[in-house]
């Protein structure tokens, strides 16, 4: 009897064990999130090497990680902040709280651009980042899921949205009109800058910079957000993380398979993407 009994309750242990090491053992269901396939390749390659995590899609831009999210509920995300037509922010907000998994933000500016996330205590990787940084943040956020903080995380990245969307209300203008004067602060001081005297506009994830007559200031705005409030019929997107003065185009200067370099009248040379080439075309009210 004894004999069975334990031989009962052995088998009892073997199978919880054995239950707890199936539950243990449950990878981390990962997406990636970044326009250039090259950054989306880095990733994989770093990812495929930790046997912890399942890489389960890998998404170009914000609306591919919409339907990923909403179709696989991942536990990780690993989102690049500025992409074209929606930005990573633009994308997490239109999330629901109680589905958004653990981020690691991947960027490619300073730690201007970083400050909100070190304030909210989410992670970051600033491009071009090492295997090392890479492969710590990654054991930061399998220690967050494993400890069951997602919660928390969520909570986190809920408040950084919503202080985003204040940011932007203070400088929304009203309905039905654009952008005429800009208020920047920087060292303390307040600088007044009306939108013609801007020359061109360069993205720094929810930042951007304004240069102007050889200066550049840094703004709390996104690129999208800046880029609804100023006047179409003055200010066209050429890239990404670029928006130019239509006035201060000097010359257009064409390179293979259709690309073009913009030149200032100043001389900065800014890079015309194919994408918004016929936005610029429309603009101009000719083809290039």
């Amino acid at each position: 009897m004894f004999e069975t009994g334990f031989f009962q309750n052995d088998m009892l242990l073997c199978q919880t064990g054995c239950y707890r090491k199936k539950k243990i053992m449950e990878k981390i269901r990962t997406i990636t999130v970044d326009d250039e396939p090259l950054a989306r390749d880095s990733m994989r390659v770093l990812l495929q090497r930790d046997p912890e995590i399942e890489l389960i899609r890998e998404c170009a831009n914000g609306h591919e990680a919409l339907q990923a999210i909403h179709e696989a509920s991942p536990d990780l995300l690993f989102l690049d902040v500025q992409m074209p037509e929606m930005d990573g922010f633009e994308m997490l907000a239109q999330v629901e709280p109680e589905r958004l998994p653990a981020v690691i933000f991947v960027t490619a500016y300073d730690q201007h651009a970083l400050r909100a996330f070190e304030v909210h205590a989410l992670d970051y990787l600033l491009k071009s980042y090492s295997d090392d940084r890479f492969e710590a943040a990654l054991r930061r956020a399998k220690e967050q899921i494993r400890q069951k903080k997602v919660n928390e995380i969520s909570q986190r990245l809920v408040a950084l949205l919503d202080s985003k969307k204040q940011e932007k209300a203070q400088i929304q203008p009203e309905p039905g009109t654009y952008l005429t004067r800009l208020v920047v602060k920087s060292g303390g001081r307040v600088f007044f800058l009306k939108a013609a005297e801007i020359d061109w506009i360069e993205a720094a994830d929810y930042y951007v910079y304004l240069h102007v007559g050889g200066k550049s200031h840094l703004l709390r705005e996104t690129m999208n957000g800046l880029e609804k409030q100023l006047d179409p019929h003055k200010f066209q997107r050429l890239h990404r993380s670029t928006i130019v003065n239509l006035d201060r185009i000097k010359e257009l200067q064409p390179h293979a398979h259709g690309d073009y370099t913009v030149i200032l009248q100043d001389g900065t040379p800014l890079k015309l993407s194919r994408g918004y080439r016929p936005k610029l075309e429309a603009a101009l009210g000719r083809s290039l």
